[in-house]
């Protein structure tokens, strides 16, 4: 080597000489218990579960192509009688109806998931990583969030092409909009805790029943004085009816504060009745998988 060369390789040779003798940088590693861990580890999980049922048919299923099918279903067998019967179009009741079963349905297949997660093991090594220990639960309640909110701007684009319409204003349809939300974040808080607690079968029955119930006496299809004298009570405060009830009023028009005061009790009571159970179901189940 030449000396022109030799000189020329002296200043690498020194820095790299320089940063094995300098000292590592200190790292500080964040608290597993602080809130901003359990914020970005929620997002994470949140885009986990979203990035999981986008790519799962049956979920794309049940909460965009059947609640629209069952919309235009509605609509070309219901739609017309219903609307000379009450002086109301149908439209209306129907597209708020279809926005909250698509909630439904879609937080039974998310417990299905939760399910698989359990049995595989998946929460399991979750609870032994590094993971703040609400993100789980609380990552899948936003990823609800999300999804139930994507299925109510699709239901609601579909009740467009057949004559839905906002005719009370955008601040009355961004309220619109978010009923449906809340109301299924409350049904999935529900759902979570009874799947920490049945199998499967037992779970799709259960909330298979309750859904039809709720769907088929509700004032989604007809006004309340349509049903029988005794069950216009029940099918007036059911928590389907009371959202169905408000948002048809901050659409079409009719009255609002009542319906939407109702609906909110019914959410913020699923939460508070239904929220220790599905903590410690999803505990239990992280920690010894059943």
């Amino acid at each position: 080597m030449s000396s022109v060369e030799a000189t020329m390789t002296h200043p690498v040779a020194d820095d790299i000489e320089s940063v094995r003798n300098s000292p590592l940088p200190e790292v500080t590693a964040k608290s597993e218990r602080a809130l901003s861990t359990w914020a970005e580890h929620s997002l994470i999980q949140c885009k986990r579960l979203l990035l999981t049922w986008a790519r799962d048919s049956s979920t794309t299923i049940q909460t965009l192509i059947y609640p629209a099918l069952s919309l235009l279903m509605f609509r070309i067998v219901l739609g017309k009688p219903i609307t000379a019967a009450t002086g109301i179009p149908s439209v209306y009741g129907q597209v708020a109806m279809m926005t909250l079963i698509a909630a439904m349905t879609g937080a039974v297949v998310s417990a299905l998931g939760f399910k698989a997660e359990k049995a595989t093991g998946l929460l399991g090594r979750f609870w032994t990583m590094p993971v703040h220990r609400a993100a789980g639960l609380t990552g899948r309640i936003l990823a609800e969030a999300v999804r139930i909110l994507l299925s109510t701007l699709f239901v609601i684009a579909v009740g467009f092409a057949i004559g839905f319409r906002f005719g009370q204003g955008p601040l009355a349809a961004i309220a619109l909009i978010s009923i449906p939300v809340l109301f299924g974040i409350g049904f999935a808080v529900l759902i979570t805790a009874l799947a920490t607690i049945t199998e499967g079968v037992l779970l799709i029955s259960l909330i298979g029943t309750f859904n039809t119930l709720l769907m088929f006496f509700n004032t989604g299809f007809v006004p309340v004085f349509a049903y029988p004298v005794w069950l216009q009570s029940t099918v007036e405060n059911q928590p389907m009816s009371c959202a169905i009830d408000a948002m048809r009023g901050l659409s079409y028009g009719g009255p609002v504060a009542e319906p939407l005061m109702k609906s909110l009790a019914w959410t913020i009571g699923l939460i508070v009745v239904f929220a220790y159970p599905a903590i410690r179901g999803y505990r239990r189940a992280a920690e010894t998988g059943r």
